[in-house]
């Protein structure tokens, strides 16, 4: 049989992109297509290209190149979900898929004095904090992913959550953005509340340029982020989560399309930064003291906290070995320095995997050899309680709220069991370092213990509002399967992140399914901010808003497990 690539109908395609976006950014070989093509944890299949545009008009040419010849498109943007979102899943389509990677297509727009910004699809909420710093405010979500290069689209795109406690998930209700209709064309819509014009080319210039004028802009147009969070949290009581990914409420059309969009900009809203924060750090060896300060600081203050981050001493202790570097290195250089070094170390295992001798993970085994020789980068207090204390609670709070917080801590504290000590700038610093971490420490873990460790479970549940018993308690059949379980999360919005790393010989996807029934019976909803990708059954609700969405099911088609041919057919049998 002819290879895909050469058919005359492809080749014609293969140069139809090229002139659009570059011979050098129409990529086909399986070398080139890889690190794109894989999953940052999940993930992998062929594509008859990967390309990427440079402009917002070499985006739109190559959607409509790609709907007019029938393919699969797969949106990609920094590539560092967890579930497969937004790479192929295996080789089971039914059409050949293009996959566009917008990481060319960076950029981001002030209006309004800094209130709000006009993102580009490529850029990163890193480039994001920074243009706003400058000014005294700050993106929708500035902890963990930022540090690794996510995109502000792809956290819109799948309402991503966060650590910041008042702002809620990812959501917007104005963009720009291209849909495949069921005439399975590919119409420009612009929801972006901006006047830009009617020719598609025309706006799509405009909008990259930032040509346009206060006097275009409507301030009515929409929400730039879920105000209504802040109550919806506070709400202690109610039998439900406070946020997951398959909640219609904060689906609207960028926010929410997992991919079934080409989205080519968002409008979103920007907060003022907090001066002088204050951090406090708890201890506790009951679950109980955790739940009750939970509930009076998101009922009993007239302000919210601005986050309050959960760490287990397991991960704890899994994280100040295993994530030591990673610590350090933003310590040493700052965020800006670790998209580099990812891009790096992926390099380095691509170019690895020629040589068939050498081992997997090779980077991972190298960065651990040398972290040995990185000193201790935790403060002897933190220590201290990781001793005493088997829960861990990092509080962030604004300078007006810090005062009457550390009264009631003293209070709460003169009765309860576990201690708080309110901590330097440095000690906080660190200790929200700490816990971003761990993170990526189950990955670095699983791959130093390569012949005790199978692969990684990782769940990111939301538990109910009103859940007191949120530690959780595995069944004895499922716990002997597993190595190290590291939890953490953010605890205010009872959001938590559960890695678990699997023993040798056991189905990492079996052991996950075999947990899914007991969450299912705690009321939880999972994933909580990460999107189902290939790994999750969408809801029936979900996938209804999907086939909304993509009617003819050329974007981004399989997600949420739904079927990945054309028209959805397979549904409709």
């Amino acid at each position: 049989m002819t290879a895909p690539a050469q058919t005359p109908a492809n080749q014609s395609l293969l140069g139809r992109l090229k002139d659009i976006a570059g011979h050098s950014h129409v990529l086909t070989s399986e070398a080139e297509t890889y690190r794109f093509r894989h999953g940052f944890r999940f993930g992998a299949g062929k594509v008859l290209a990967v390309v990427q545009p440079g402009t917002l008009v070499e985006l739109w040419r190559v959607a409509q190149a790609c709907v007019d010849a029938g393919k699969i498109i797969i949106m990609q943007a920094a590539n560092t979900g967890l579930t497969g979102g937004s790479t192929p899943d295996g080789n089971d389509y039914d059409r050949e898929i293009v996959l566009i990677s917008t990481l060319r297509l960076t950029g981001a727009h002030m209006i309004g004095g800094g209130k709000q910004v006009v993102c580009l699809p490529g850029a990163t909420l890193y480039e994001l904090e920074n243009m706003l710093g400058a000014i005294g405010r700050e993106p929708h979500s500035v902890i963990g992913s930022s540090c690794i290069g996510a995109s502000v689209l792809g956290g819109i795109s799948n309402n991503s959550g966060g650590a910041l406690v008042q702002r809620g998930p990812a959501y917007t209700e104005m963009a720009v953005f291209g849909q495949v209709g069921e005439d399975g064309k590919l119409q420009l819509v612009n929801h972006l509340g901006i006047q830009l014009g009617n020719d598609p080319e025309a706006i799509l210039n405009k909008l990259q340029a930032g040509t346009f004028s206060d006097a275009d802009i409507d301030w009515d147009a929409g929400r730039g982020h879920d105000n209504n969070y802040i109550t919806h949290v506070r709400d202690i009581d109610a039998d439900t989560p406070a946020r997951f990914n398959a909640d219609p409420a904060r689906w609207h059309e960028a926010a929410g399309c997992a991919g079934k969009l080409v989205v080519f900009a968002v409008r979103l809203d920007t907060f003022p930064a907090a001066k002088d924060p204050a951090v406090f750090y708890i201890g506790s060896n009951s679950t109980d003291e955790l739940e009750d300060l939970r509930r009076h600081m998101l009922t009993g203050f007239e302000e919210l906290p601005i986050s309050g981050e959960y760490i287990h001493r397991d991960a704890f202790n899994i994280a100040e070995k295993y994530g030591k570097d990673t610590f350090a290195v933003i310590r040493k250089f700052g965020t800006k320095f670790l998209p580099k070094m990812f891009a790096m170390k992926s390099r380095f295992d691509i170019f690895a995997k020629q040589f068939g001798f050498l081992p997997e993970n090779l980077s991972d085994r190298i960065m651990q050899a040398l972290s040995v020789f990185i000193p201790n980068q935790l403060p002897s207090r933190m220590l201290e309680y990781r001793d005493k204390f088997e829960h861990h609670l990092m509080l962030k709070t604004s300078a007006t709220l810090a005062g009457p917080m550390k009264a009631y801590l003293e209070q709460f504290f003169s009765k309860a069991t576990g201690e708080f000590f309110e901590c330097t700038p440095d000690e906080g610093s660190r200790a929200f370092l700490h816990r971003f971490a761990a993170a990526g420490a189950a990955v670095r873990y699983r791959a130093v213990h390569h012949r005790e460790a199978e692969d990684i479970v990782a769940l990111d549940v939301a538990l109910r509002r009103n859940d007191r018993n949120w530690f959780e308690k595995l069944p004895k059949e499922i716990e002997d399967k597993i190595i190290v379980k590291l939890y953490y999360g953010h605890f205010l919005c009872h959001v938590m992140h559960q890695d678990y790393v699997i023993k040798k010989g056991y189905n990492a996807m079996a052991v996950e399914h075999s947990m899914l029934p007991g969450l299912d019976q705690r009321g939880a909803r999972y994933p909580a901010e990460h999107n189902v990708g290939h790994l999750y059954q969408a809801p029936d609700v979900m996938l209804a808003h999907y086939r909304e969405l993509d009617p003819c099911n050329c974007m981004n088609p399989g997600i949420g497990l739904a079927t990945k041919k054309k028209n959805w057919v397979a549904e409709s049998v």
